[in-house]
């Protein structure tokens, strides 16, 4: 019941991809009349989904402290049902500080994990790329560091299909001096980590474009910084060539010679080719739709989840990890154990 437009774009990117995702079941909850009134001029998606009722909706701009209290809400008994094991992963186009307070909270940090992390994927000129974090941990630790690299190489491998994945950590250069202390001392464990051979070492922000490699980490602060400069600068092209080429006669002109060309160029920089920010790290999937998505975009959202369940996600994690763990406790550099927590 989340996003600009729903249920409606939820229910059309269902019917989109149904055709794709046949032998899965999805659970619809929400307001019951209006999904099954959605329902029944959309086929496809009627026929893989199940409605549960939730009488309750997490408003756009409800605060997360307000959302937690809303225990019937579609988006916490959505997340409730993956915590139950009747689901293996969420979709919600809804409040993005609800649904990381509340995933973090009802689903938990994997055990093996000590602060999850929010991932995406953009274009660059060599394909996509993974970037994490995109802002769920403002501060940071160099385990934090170390993990986020295992996650982005669980979800390269996972969502984008690579068998050897290149990770890079983004600093403010490429020299193995440049950075603070914690940057370099994650390196310094990534390189003799068992992800060591695909670790490329530190890239700088144009690397991100470049495609420099195919997993670039960072902390949430500087991670969420280059997504909305990226987001930015892609607007600002689009609106260049538009003005340049409704500048003059010749320019439309030449705008009607490259229109292929450019409708291509159009397609590849869709932002709806990658929707679906992944929060990563706790003990169920949870993928977070554009709120002003449409179908198309909602049904790459869905394919991210599908990718990320299918595909062992959260197992490639826990292995990756126990790697690291392993590493450590034969003399290796590895981490630290992960903090216990305290009954107060």
């Amino acid at each position: 019941m989340g996003g600009d437009h729903a249920p409606d774009v939820v229910l059309d990117g269902l019917e989109r991809a149904a055709d794709r995702h046949r032998a899965v079941r999805f659970l619809l909850v929400g307001d019951e009349a209006r999904l099954r009134a959605g329902l029944s001029t959309r086929p496809k998606a009627a026929a893989i989904c199940t409605v549960r009722h939730a009488p309750d909706v997490i408003s756009g701009d409800m605060k997360p402290t307000a959302a937690l209290r809303l225990r019937r809400a579609s988006m916490r008994m959505a997340i409730d049902a993956v915590a139950a094991g009747e689901a293996e992963g969420v979709i919600s186009a809804g409040n993005t500080g609800a649904l990381m307070a509340l995933a973090k909270i009802v689903l938990r940090t994997m055990p093996e994990i000590d602060r999850p992390a929010l991932a995406a994927i953009g274009p660059s000129a060599r394909g996509d790329v993974v970037l994490l974090d995109l802002g769920a941990n403002i501060t940071y630790e160099v385990r934090n560091l170390v993990e986020f690299a295992v996650m982005g190489d669980a979800f390269a491998r996972a969502v984008l299909g690579l068998t050897a994945p290149t990770i890079g950590l983004l600093n403010v250069g490429s020299e193995e001096l440049k950075g603070d202390e914690r940057i370099r001392q994650a390196a310094e464990i990534l390189r003799e980590s068992h992800i060591g051979a695909g670790f490329h070492g530190f890239v700088e922000g144009h690397d991100i474009t470049a495609g420099t490699v195919d997993v670039v980490v960072t902390d949430g602060f500087t991670g969420n910084v280059a997504l909305k400069t990226g987001e930015g600068a892609l607007k600002l092209v689009g609106t260049l060539l538009r003005q340049v080429f409704n500048s003059s006669i010749p320019a439309r002109l030449g705008y009607l010679l490259a229109r292929p060309a450019l409708d291509r160029l159009r397609e590849w920089m869709d932002p709806r080719r990658y929707n679906g920010a992944v929060l990563i790290g706790l003990n169920g999937v949870v993928v977070k739709s554009h709120g002003g998505t449409d179908a198309l975009g909602f049904a790459h959202a869905l394919d991210v989840a599908m990718d990320m369940v299918t595909h062992g996600f959260n197992e490639r994690i826990r292995t990756g990890v126990a790697l690291l763990g392993q590493r450590a406790a034969g003399g290796g550099e590895g981490l630290d154990p992960a903090p216990q927590a305290v009954a107060r």
